[in-house]
């Protein structure tokens, strides 16, 4: 089932409804994701496909990419507000330590979770020498913190990977769209 459109026309492309579909992204996490993450005042926005699908993007996408300050309260947090969640860190498989804590709290670059939703976190998208570089980029739609389009062209455009490269033209047609309806 689609969800119907938000008050922007957001949600296009989401899924919703009882049924799980694990290959996309479900807007439902993306609402328990801020919950909790405001909740511990985690400062973070949501940036990708992700984010131009919440305002209204028509495309699909497998998680969440999050954007979080990195600075050590923020860090502390964010540890803190994922737990609650449901994510699991320090689990120790095989002698292997999996999604260890360290790398939440020293702010590696990337980190992949998986359960209980598909959620990136990256404390270094390409495009941003840091978060408050990307703030100026920061919208509210809906409720949730978002990388406006113009941003989100400028992590796909600096990444340079073929995936970000196949969105570039859209999103710059959709952007233009948006401030079109925005007048």
């Amino acid at each position: 089932m689609i969800l119907s459109a938000g008050k922007n026309g957001a949600y296009a492309g989401w899924r919703g409804g009882n049924t799980r579909n694990t290959a996309d992204m479900q807007l439902s996490d993306a609402f328990a994701l801020h919950k909790v993450l405001s909740k511990h005042s985690v400062e973070y926005m949501i940036i990708g496909k992700g984010a131009a699908i919440i305002q209204g993007y028509s495309s699909t996408t497998q998680d969440i990419d999050s954007y979080p300050a990195k600075q050590p309260e923020n860090r502390n947090r964010l540890l803190a507000a994922l737990r609650e969640l449901g994510f699991a860190f320090d689990i120790e498989t095989g002698g292997i330590v999996q999604c260890p804590s360290a790398n939440i709290l020293t702010g590696k670059e990337f980190i992949q979770l998986k359960d209980p939703f598909d959620l990136d976190v990256i404390f270094a998208p390409d495009g941003f020498g840091s978060y408050e570089d990307a703030l100026p980029m920061k919208r509210i739609v809906d409720g949730l913190p978002l990388m406006s389009i113009e941003g989100i062209l400028i992590t796909k455009t600096a990444a340079g990977r073929k995936k970000d490269l196949n969105d570039i033209a859209d999103l710059r047609l959709f952007a233009a769209w948006l401030k079109q309806k925005e007048r």
